[in-house]
């Protein structure tokens, strides 16, 4: 069987199946890599299909912040996942919407005619950031090493300051927007305030992607997760930082982290920093038939809107706003939505700014609001505060888990979407397959 070369432009877009590793909560350093990770859920779903690595035309992975030792990371998965040398492979990054980026790419290649099968996907092993030497030290080991001789060596070493020696995470300073200087969870506390949203409201929301993703799990519908095993042999089967027994009671205790004196959101309120990778395949009409492929469902469209960085969370807001608007359908014409709940206070503002007629007619410049979304269709199983955040992968994460409760329910129409660092929102009208 050989690959098909035919080009047919603007074709129907399909996602053949996905799969996707357990996401895994930081806890010094992970156990796996980020493309250890894709390679593990890669893996898994090729096994489940009638076609080989070899016929892939191409892979993209969107990645945040890949180890020092995984540049351009999509070729290393690809090469290791046994695609072969004349495979193209790309790394894309969007912050948080990294892998929902991977997607839209591959629907361009898609559609553009150049390809036929693209695996596309995201990976994070945020526990392996790096930590770093501010540019203080760089400078002085830089005269350091450059010195000829004892003498001069001997110069440098006294300019050395202690305060040189100090660490920089990587991981915060990739979590701080550089345009307005605040962190992620900074810009959360700024839509608590815009929104009036009480400390309640979110230790509650919390609670629910807990208990929700629990009984997902108990009633078997995780069935993107594939078990992944580690060096020593410890198997990972679930989200190691889901708690099936979190209680309201004990969520309100935890403190603020990100305004310790008047904040409301805390680290039960927010998403984890996790490690975990997503992958989907994405197919032609052609290579549907040719290869006789399965069909999870059918990408309609994708948006990317910009925001003011202070209220970067409100990004979902502005992408549904957009591409419903685009593509002449309601708020009620979806069947589920997914908002990765990078902060309980990220998802709410979202749904009050789109029912808030204000919000619609002033910023997202629409004459109506949209009104207020179901809630039994938003999330049904959880989301980013029970399973983790890991950055690179969440795109792919929520975009393969609308796909697959469409499935499962039979819905007709779905939407995923996030928030993106540096005020971007992105969002991913999803339409099911019988």
């Amino acid at each position: 069987m050989k690959k098909i070369q035919d080009n047919t432009i603007g074709a129907p877009v399909y996602v053949v199946d996905g799969t996707r590793t357990p996401f895994l909560k930081a806890k010094g350093v992970g156990p796996f890599s980020a493309s250890d990770l894709a390679v593990l859920s890669g893996q898994a779903l090729l096994k489940k299909l009638p076609v080989s690595a070899s016929f892939i035309d191409e892979v993209i992975i969107g990645a945040a912040m890949p180890g020092p030792d995984e540049a351009n990371i999509a070729r290393i998965i690809a090469m290791r996942l046994g695609c072969g040398e004349k495979v193209p492979a790309y790394t894309v990054m969007r912050n948080c919407a990294s892998g929902m980026q991977a997607v839209d790419s591959a629907v361009k290649d898609i559609n553009s005619g150049r390809c036929h099968l693209v695996l596309a996907g995201g990976t994070e092993a945020m526990s392996r950031a790096p930590i770093l030497y501010d540019l203080a030290m760089v400078d002085w080991l830089g005269r350091w090493m450059s010195a000829k001789n004892f003498a001069q060596k001997s110069k440098a070493l006294f300019k050395l300051k202690f305060n040189y020696l100090i660490p920089v995470f990587g991981l915060m300073k990739g979590l701080t927007d550089p345009l307005i200087g605040l962190n992620m969870g900074q810009t959360a506390e700024e839509l608590a305030y815009r929104f009036n949203i009480s400390r309640q409201a979110m230790d509650e929301f919390a609670v629910q992607s807990h208990l929700k993703l629990a009984l997902a799990y108990e009633e078997g519908l995780m069935t993107e997760v594939v078990p992944i095993i580690d060096a020593k042999g410890n198997v990972y089967s679930r989200d190691t930082g889901l708690r099936p027994d979190v209680m309201l009671s004990n969520m309100a205790q935890l403190k603020p982290v990100f305004d310790k004196r008047f904040g409301q959101v805390t680290a039960g309120n927010s998403s984890q920093v996790s490690d975990g990778a997503a992958m989907l395949l994405l197919a032609s009409e052609q290579a549907v038939k040719e290869y006789d492929l399965p069909i999870l469902g059918e990408i309609i469209d994708t948006q990317w809107s910009a925001l003011d960085p202070l209220y970067m969370g409100l990004g979902p807001a502005h992408a549904i706003n957009d591409l419903l608007l685009r593509n002449d359908y309601s708020l009620d014409d979806i069947d589920v939505l997914e908002i990765n709940e990078a902060f309980a206070v990220q998802v709410l503002a979202c749904l009050e700014a789109l029912a808030s007629k204000d919000y619609c007619k002033n910023i997202l410049e629409n004459k109506k609001p949209w009104g207020r979304f179901n809630l039994e269709k938003l999330n049904p199983h959880g989301g980013a505060i029970a399973a983790g955040h890991p950055v690179g992968a969440s795109g792919a994460r929520i975009v393969l888990h609308t796909l697959k409760h469409m499935k499962e329910k039979q819905l007709k129409h779905g939407l995923a979407s996030l928030c993106i660092g540096g005020g971007l929102g992105g969002a991913i009208l999803l339409r099911g397959h019988s």
